[in-house]
């Protein structure tokens, strides 16, 4: 397994390839099928908001160890317009595509780790990680 790899997402499908990288790696690091699926729906997500919110970006994997713990640390990148409001987009239930509106609260809840930065114009990095029981 390599230890970092990466997915550019451009178009709807480069989010399939996306969940397909992401549900790999999880797999190669040994979590369980439950989890590679929470990691493949969070990383889904993830995707799919560069796409529709910043046209282009990508998705970071990164195989990680801590002294008695392995995880994934997924980032997603993009030079979009940057979120005006971290708390709004943060609520359960709000959607600004139409979607269900799971969005970042839940990535949120599927992984371990959550951590967002974003700069208004400059874009937007997700940093979110989940770590094998």
């Amino acid at each position: 397994m390599k230890p970092q790899s990466g997915v550019i997402i451009r178009k709807e499908w480069d989010i399939v390839g996306a969940r397909q990288v992401a549900r790999e790696m999880a797999r190669e690091l040994k979590f369980g099928v439950v989890d590679q699926a929470r990691i493949a729906t969070a990383v889904s997500e993830l995707a799919r908001n560069i796409y529709l919110y910043a046209n282009e970006g990508q998705i970071l994997f990164n195989a990680i160890q801590s002294v008695n713990k392995t995880g994934l640390c997924v980032k997603a990148v993009d030079t979009g317009p940057g979120i005006n409001d971290i708390s709004e987009v943060m609520q359960d239930g709000y959607s600004t595509s139409g979607g269900l509106g799971a969005g970042l609260p839940g990535v949120k809840r599927l992984m371990d780790e959550f951590d967002i930065k974003t700069e208004i114009g400059i874009g937007t990095t997700i940093t979110a990680t989940k770590w094998v029981r």
